[in-house]
This record gives C-alpha cells, sequence and structure tokens, in this order.
C-alpha cells in the first residue's frame, strides 16, 4: 500500500520546474515591502553585504537541508521529520502550524494588492493617494473579505490542479513574467528625477546610491548586531525556510535531479529579485520624498508608492498598474506555495485525495482569514507585543509565526540534523547520484554549530531580550 502511495506521488516534472515553483514561493511579499524597508533602515549597502554572506551561509544550510528532507522522506513536513528520527515527529506538528497560521492573513494582504491593481487598472491611481484611502479600506467590513475571497480561490484552483498541471505550470509562466517586470521597474526608478516645493532636486541614481554604497556613520557594534539580526530575520521570508514549505517542495523532487545545482539556482534567483526590489523602491521612494519617507511594512507599498505614481501624471497610472500586478504575482506564487505545506500534509497524514485535503485546508484557513479582517473593525483592539510593537489580530497572527515558530522550527531543525540524525544524512541525499557538494564543510559547520546559535539569538529578539 505504501509503495503503491509513493508511485502517485506528484513531482515535478523538471529541475527547472521545481527551481520556479521554489523560487515563487521564495519571492513574495517579505521581499518586495520588507527588504528595501531594512535595506533602508540598515545603512543601504551594508545591510546588503551583511545579507549576502548570510544568504551564501546562513540560509544556505537551512535551505538545503528542508529540501534534502523532502525528497528523501518523500514526505510532507507533518510526517518528514518523524522518518528522520522517530522521537522527533513533534517538529512536524510545528512546521504544519506555521503556515497554517501564515495562509490567513497572507490571503488577507493579498485581497489588499488585488484592490490596488484593481484600482489602478480602472485608472483611478489618484484615488489610492486619497488621505484615508488605505485605512478606510481595510476598515471596512465586507470588501476587504471580498478580496481576500477572491485570492484565496486563485490560490486554491492552482494548488487543487495540483504539483504538475498546478504549481509547476502556473509558477513557469508567472516568474519569467514577474522577473521581467521587477527588471522594467527597477531600471525605470534609476532615471525617475524629483524637485520638491523647497526648490531641492532628487534623482533615482542619488537613491540607488544609498541603496547600494554602504553607511557606516554611527556604527557601533550594537548596529551591526540590528543589521545582522535584522538580515537573517529576513532570510526567512526570503527563502521560505521554517515554514514546511521546502520540505514539501523537496518532496516532489525527482531523485535524479541534482538537488545542490538547483538549491544555487533558487539562492541566485531569490537574491536577484530581493536586490532588484530595492532598486524599484528605493530609488523612487526617496526621488520623491526623500530618505525618511522609507516607513516600515504595508505603509510603505500602500501607502507611499500610490504617491510616487501619482506624481508621475497619467503614465503613473499605468506604471502603478504594471507595479501592482507584479506584486500580486509575487503575492500569489508564495501564497500557493504556503497553501501546497499544509495540503500536502493532509494528504500524507490521513491519506486523503488532494480534492479533499485542499477543500478542508482552503475552508479552514478562510475562515480564519475573516477573523483576521475583522480585526480591524468588528474585533479590533491593540495588543502590545514581547519585540515592542503593538498590533491588531494580523499583527499577532506574523509575530507568533515569524518571530516564535519559525525560529524555533529552524533552531530544532539544526539540532535533528546536526546532532541527532547528523550531517551525513543530508549530505548522502545531496550527493545521492554522485555529485559534488561543493559547500560541505561550511554545511557541517553551519548546521552544528553557527546556525543553532544565531537562530536562538533570533528567538531571544523575538521575546524582547534584546530590546
Amino acid at each position: 500500500m505504501e509503495s503503491q502511495l509513493k508511485k502517485q506521488r506528484n513531482s515535478f516534472t523538471s529541475s527547472i520546474g521545481f527551481v520556479l515553483a521554489a523560487a515563487g514561493s521564495a519571492v513574495g511579499l517579505g521581499n518586495i515591502w520588507r527588504f528595501p524597508y531594512l535595506a533602508a533602515k540598515d545603512g543601504g549597502g551594508l545591510f546588503l553585504f551583511v545579507y549576502l554572506i548570510l544568504a551564501l551561509t546562513f540560509g544556505f544550510a537551512l535551505l538545503i537541508t528542508e529540501v534534502a528532507i523532502g525528497r528523501k522522506t518523500q514526505e510532507s513536513p507533518l510526517t518528514a521529520y518523524k522518518k528522520i528520527n522517530s522521537r522527533w515527529g513533534f517538529l512536524g506538528i510545528f512546521s504544519f502550524v506555521v503556515p497554517f497560521i501564515i495562509y490567513p492573513y497572507y490571503c488577507v494582504i493579498g485581497g489588499w494588492v488585488m484592490k490596488y491593481m484593481f484600482t489602478y487598472l480602472a485608472f483611478q491611481g489618484s484615488a489610492a493617494v486619497q488621505e484615508g484611502f488605505f485605512g478606510g479600506f481595510i476598515s471596512a467590513q465586507w470588501q476587504p473579505i471580498l478580496y481576500a475571497a477572491i485570492f484565496a480561490i486563485l490560490c486554491f484552483v492552482i494548488v487543487y490542479k495540483g504539483v504538475e498541471h498546478g504549481i509547476e505550470r502556473y509558477s513557469k509562466i508567472l516568474m519569467p513574467i514577474l522577473a521581467i517586470i521587477v527588471v522594467f521597474i527597477a531600471v525605470y526608478s534609476l532615471f525617475i528625477k524629483h524637485t520638491d516645493a523647497d526648490g531641492v532636486t532628487r534623482t533615482g541614481l542619488q537613491g540607488a546610491a544609498i541603496y547600494f554604497i554602504p553607511d557606516f556613520s554611527g556604527l557601533t557594534v550594537k548596529k551591526l548586531f540590528t543589521v545582522v539580526l535584522d538580515a537573517m530575520g529576513q532570510l526567512f521570508y526570503s527563502l521560505s525556510i521554517a515554514m514546511g514549505i521546502m520540505v514539501a517542495y523537496g518532496s516532489y523532487m525527482k531523485k535524479d535531479v541534482n538537488l545542490g545545482k538547483s538549491i544555487n539556482q533558487i539562492e541566485i534567483f531569490d537574491t536577484g529579485i530581493a536586490i532588484l526590489a530595492g532598486m524599484m523602491i528605493i530609488p523612487a521612494v526617496f526621488a520623491f520624498s526623500g530618505k525618511d519617507a522609507m516607513s516600515a511594512g504595508p505603509g510603505l507599498m500602500f501607502i507611499t508608492l500610490p504617491k510616487v505614481f501619482d506624481s508621475l501624471g497619467k503614465f503613473g497610472d499605468f506604471i502603478g498598474l504594471i507595479f501592482f500586478v507584479m506584486v500580486m504575482f509575487a503575492a500569489l506564487t508564495s501564497a500557493v506555495s504556503i497553501l501546497e505545506a499544509i495540503t500536502s500534509s493532509m494528504m500524507d497524514k490521513f491519506k486523503w485525495s488532494r480534492k479533499k485535503s485542499v477543500l478542508v485546508m482552503a475552508g479552514t484557513t478562510f475562515v480564519l482569514s475573516i477573523v483576521v479582517c475583522l480585526g480591524y473593525n468588528v474585533f479590533y483592539f491593540d495588543l502590545k507585543l514581547p519585540n515592542g510593537s503593538v498590533g491588531q489580530i494580523l499583527d499577532i497572527f506574523d509575530y507568533v509565526s515569524n518571530n516564535i515558530l519559525m525560529p524555533i522550527v529552524g533552531f530544532l531543525t539544526c539540532i535533528l540534523i546536526g546532532w541527532v540524525a547528523k550531517p551525513k544524512t543530508v549530505i548522502e541525499e545531496v550527493t545521492l547520484n554522485g555529485e559534488k557538494f561543493g559547500r560541505k564543510t561550511l554545511y557541517v559547520i553551519m548546521i552544528k554549530f553557527v546556525a543553532p546559535v544565531l537562530l536562538f539569538i533570533i528567538l531571544l529578539t523575538g521575546f524582547g531580550v534584546f530590546q
């Protein structure tokens, strides 16, 4: 029976299919609004330098570990860890809970993106910059639920169609288009020029210089520590690690695919898009509003950038539409991967069909999406979180998943592979067909010693220890 189920398991038809799907998961909203904000806040080129080092070491170790676990066990996150070690099945539960918490609020934010995309499609970009447009929309009772529902239905359809005919097929279409749009807007941003009311002229190229040239002014050990922590935290978003996603996608990877090469390609694609996201946003925002206009989270995308587009006149509506179409693609590919992680877990754990699994998971999580939407009106409240921020229901979901559970999953994965099952578990899978593991020594050092320490520090930060 088990062997029959293995034969029926879907798989990516090609290496490029896996890479584009995995990169689609990695290239999400975190890359587009969080990466540029952190880069602007943490000294531009200094943040980029630290991020690249960590991506090639810390991020690489966690990414290749999760993909290898998935391919080795041919199981989804909920059941894969138990196959590695029978006493570590609890880690699979953590890996399932993370995407289960993230997906509902991701659909809500995806609905916000869709609202703006349709606004620009109707050539109503000027409405998007009106005072209170964003706040009025998210605090409305039914409209956010409607847009979240449309976004969730799109995700449902793609996951329902399966790996080959759904996730892989749509990734092969969406990711190249997304890459082209990102490059177009990034290049366009460099040539923006604006003179403000005080007669000060700023250009996109000046903004790019802030982005790429390291700023060491006032750099202290404490500030450098903050930059490192920010870069590590961003890697969770950028590489979709500690979410169960890469375990699920790894389980769909064929055994004859060069795993190490595929991981390298994902790193290049994702890091490239993240850097280009900064090029899209930082030069444009700097040209129109100066460096101080960079703000965290949704404010940058839904409030600041529409003002930039509006300043461009009628052409701004076109640029705004192209931008939000790109963001929509990025949000959709990421949300699909999150839904797939929990859907595949149900299929492997309970031997449910894909149809039943995706119906149950999509339905259950959408109920939570409604709760998140109502968190800005009916269920509105402010709660101070341990990391010092104040938030509503969406922020609580985000805090629990990203600041607490994901570092725990990453840390325990390092302990499992580094000390219990030993690094050979992953090394054997990477070199399965005689391939070379170019960063093997680095991998062993990272998974056993460096990564667990860094992840524990991130966890302590989430609990507010370093506030």
